[in-house]
């Protein structure tokens, strides 16, 4: 089975379609999701997730075309192929994003929304660089360093 596939397997029985909507923590930033989501988180334990998030980077993605946000967000190219949007007014992070204007997919943060509060632990990634503070339990799929660069070895600044 490839990786796509394999992940595909993973992600199928969280697919949603619907509505949800977010906001940032002062309220200017508001997200909005009209069509398909997963409805489950990933982890990522990497050393610029680590920075960028305070402890560790989790997300659920959403179909670009579906996501919709208003209100005073501001986007850092934290790599060649990717940017993190946050509220300029707050600092609460809002997304990690492909800067291919044709990526069908947008990571999203699940503390923005609500009814994420549900969603499950699919998937912990850089496990081996987890902070000891910072260890998940569950029965998930789980990735070192090692693994995820293997298969994707664009990743920069994990150092």
């Amino acid at each position: 089975m490839t990786d796509a596939a394999a992940r595909d397997a993973l992600v199928a029985p969280h697919r949603r379609t619907g509505r949800m909507s977010g906001r940032c923590l002062c309220g200017e930033v508001k997200i909005d999701i009209d069509g398909n989501y997963v409805a489950a988180v990933g982890a990522c334990h990497c050393v610029m997730c680590q920075r960028w998030a305070g402890m560790l980077f989790g997300s659920f993605v959403a179909e670009t075309k579906a996501v919709s946000v208003t209100g005073p967000v501001r986007s850092y190219a934290s790599s060649s192929f990717s940017e993190r949007g946050f509220c300029e007014t707050c600092g609460s992070s809002v997304w990690l994003r492909a800067t291919d204007p044709d990526e069908p997919e947008i990571e999203l943060f699940p503390g923005l929304f609500k009814e994420a509060a549900d969603f499950v632990l699919l998937s912990e990634i850089y496990t081996d660089l987890a902070p000891t503070y910072a260890c998940l339990k569950g029965d998930h799929r789980r990735k070192t360093r090692a693994e995820v660069q293997a298969e994707h070895p664009f990743v920069e600044g994990d150092n």
